[in-house]
């Protein structure tokens, strides 16, 4: 009996052991293959990777015998080589994240400000404190692509102080309101008549030399805006924008004013032929500009009363920019004039084209009134 259990305890003993070394084999079988495995992946990479060098003219080496070294490390030592070595038509650059266009109403708006001449203004305050306006006096959002490229056009004479606050109001404005926009002072030069209507033509011809605009803001150069909500950029429909004069006392003076500040879209500005040349001194060229528009079928549209207000710097009336004693005679023929005085007939003469850090002044010789008629 007692020689029965043994040989049975001995027999299990040995199935036991026969069982561990099975599981041993096993075990010492898969970290062969997984080893060798290993190794094949190492050797067989290597060759292609040799290969592929060997068809480019570049060879790699690197030793995977050395402690530590593994395959992974062999690959990412072997792409820090690569960019260097790589065929310039193989590499692929960066994609950069498109820039979204500009809202219609940018978030950085305040609303009403607070206007005042009474501070002295220079030109390098402006320009310190404006240090994103190129030179000429051109701007692009950098955050936004903005739907429209704007010229600002100022006719101009003898206004150098007025233009300081003009620089110093309106770039931050059109900043806050994410205008891609260029300023452009259209300087008549000579004592002759002042023609408002006429310089702003020129303004127009000049600022589509330099670039690629599609809208245009008519401004003059002693009126500032008293909200940025008040959007300088162009609209279906030709747009007034100084509607609200402190002058006039915060009120449209009548119906068909257009004077002050106003813009109009490229095809809008061509349909009524620009404006006229004919106006020389003060007065009459907003009231044909207005006709103009009605009589081609469009409307003059303005921003909220509250929006639009403006305040003017106080100044004399310009020497030689006398009131037109002919200007009612001619607002009531601007049906018959407008196809032959135009931007078809402009003719004028640029002296000096010149870009400075916050504007670009064009100096222009636009010609002489006409006598006037001898009234006996």
């Amino acid at each position: 009996m007692t020689r029965l259990m043994l040989g049975r305890t001995l027999e299990r003993i040995c199935k036991a052991v026969l069982l561990l070394c099975l599981v041993h084999f096993v075990i010492m079988m898969i970290l062969y293959f997984d080893v060798y495995s290993q190794r094949f992946d190492q050797i067989f990479s290597r060759f292609n990777n040799g290969r592929n060098a060997s068809r480019n003219g570049h060879h790699y080496y690197y030793n995977l015998s050395r402690p530590n070294a593994t395959y992974a490390s062999y690959l990412a030592t072997a792409d820090q080589l690569l960019p260097t070595v790589r065929p310039e038509g193989n590499h692929t650059p960066p994609t950069t994240k498109p820039i979204p266009p500009c809202p219609e109403i940018p978030p950085g708006l305040v609303g009403r400000l607070l206007i005042e001449f009474a501070s002295q203004m220079t030109m390098e305050r402006v320009q310190k404190e404006n240090p994103n306006v190129t030179e000429g006096g051109k701007y692009t959002p950098p955050d936004c692509r903005a739907k429209q490229k704007v010229a600002i056009i100022i006719p101009f004479r003898h206004r150098d102080n007025h233009l300081k606050y003009w620089l110093h109001y309106l770039h931050p404005i059109l900043r806050r309101q994410k205008i891609d926009y260029g300023i452009y002072i259209i300087t008549q030069l000579g004592e002759e008549t002042f023609n408002r209507a006429k310089l702003l033509n020129v303004g127009y011809t000049e600022a589509l030399k330099d670039a690629e605009y599609d809208c245009f803001i008519f401004s003059d150069v002693d009126l500032i805006p008293m909200d940025d909500r008040n959007l300088y950029h162009c609209y279906d429909q030709p747009r007034h924008f100084a509607i609200a004069m402190d002058k006039f006392g915060f009120r449209l003076p009548y119906a068909g004013y257009f004077g002050g500040v106003s813009g109009l879209s490229k095809k809008q500005f061509l349909k009524i032929n620009g404006f006229p040349n004919e106006y020389w001194g003060w007065g009459g060229e907003d009231d044909d500009i207005y006709n103009r528009i009605t009589l081609n079928g469009m409307k003059v549209v303005r921003p909220d009363v509250r929006i639009g207000r403006y305040r003017m710097i106080k100044h004399e009336r310009d020497k030689h920019n006398e009131p037109n004693p002919q200007r009612f005679n001619k607002i009531q023929n601007t049906k018959n004039t407008m196809k032959r005085d135009g931007i078809s007939t402009l003719t004028y003469r640029v002296l000096q084209f010149k870009k400075y850090p916050l504007y670009t002044n064009i100096s222009v010789e636009i010609g002489k009134p006409p006598p006037r008629p001898f009234r006996g």
